[in-house]
């Protein structure tokens, strides 16, 4: 096709907020005004350049150069601004998206914390639209979901939040719950609950003070017959939980159900010397 053929190139628009102006012997002149200036394209060539050289993103001026450039016959000069412009626009747009994605979740998060769940629930997927992994989002989702019992949503959001966030204790916290719910035959006919297991673990991993975790990994592995993990477990939450009774209640109920008693009563010793300890320390202050 022939340059005749393709005519003109559309004539790029000033960009609202932004733009670049070129100097001459009257002053300055903007991008919208410049193909009326006193300037030649070649001068107006060379502003531009020089401007780009300072702003290579801006894309108003790209746009233009593009323009000159097709005008005065360069074709591979026009063609390679065109692209420079276009990757310009594509990054503004992308981070348009970024920001408003980051707006519609919080309006979710808004509406879900006045319990308006029918009108927070259009906002987080409108979000993901934007941006598919709006972390705001997929994590208010899937804790909604969950809240409405619709564990397979839940499910789907909260395993792309991993994606995103894999070292987030939070976030897998919340993954485990739904596997487990899902194992349940009266919610669906899925096999989840090692899926729930391993979750759990990766809590702990992650964050191996969360008491809540520690209580339920053990409670799956007694279920499972896993009865060295379900120690193990507790055994740790006593260690980095050592000012909390509950997790010595814990593992002294996890002794017992092991048939270790002989640990069990050790262990309700060191309770109550560790506290009585604290007990006197309190009343000498």
């Amino acid at each position: 096709m022939s340059r005749q053929q393709l005519g003109k190139l559309r004539k790029s628009e000033p960009l609202k907020g932004k733009g670049y102006t070129v100097s001459n012997e009257e002053g300055t002149t903007s991008v919208g005004e410049v193909a009326e200036s006193q300037l030649s394209q070649d001068e107006e060539i060379a502003e531009i350049e020089k401007l780009l050289g300072e702003d290579p993103d801006d894309f108003q001026a790209r746009c233009r150069l593009g323009e000159l450039y097709f005008s005065k016959g360069r074709l591979d000069d026009a063609l390679a601004e065109v692209k420079k412009a276009i990757e310009v626009a594509e990054s503004l747009r992308v981070e348009m998206d970024r920001s408003l994605a980051m707006y519609y979740s919080n309006l979710g998060t808004i509406y879900g914390t006045k319990e308006m769940t029918e009108d927070a629930l259009p906002q987080f997927k409108r979000a993901l639209e934007l941006n598919a992994y709006d972390v705001l989002a997929l994590f208010n989702m899937g804790r909604l979901h969950s809240d409405r019992k619709e564990y397979m949503q839940a499910k789907e959001c909260l395993e792309r939040l991993i994606e995103v966030t894999p070292e987030d204790p939070v976030a897998w916290y919340n993954l485990a719950g739904v596997y487990e719910q899902l194992d349940n035959p009266q919610v669906s006919d899925y096999n989840t609950l090692d899926m729930a297991l391993q979750a759990y673990m990766k809590v702990l991993e992650f964050d191996p003070t969360h008491l809540e975790c520690s209580f339920k990994l053990m409670e799956i592995s007694l279920s499972v017959n896993k009865t060295d993990l379900a120690i193990t477990v507790m055994e740790e939450a006593v260690e980095h939980n050592p000012d909390e009774p509950l997790a010595y209640y814990n593992l002294i109920n996890t002794y017992e159900k092991c048939k270790l008693f002989e640990k069990a009563e050790e262990t309700r010793q060191r309770l109550k010397q560790r506290f009585a300890k604290r007990a006197r320390e309190a009343s000498t202050t």
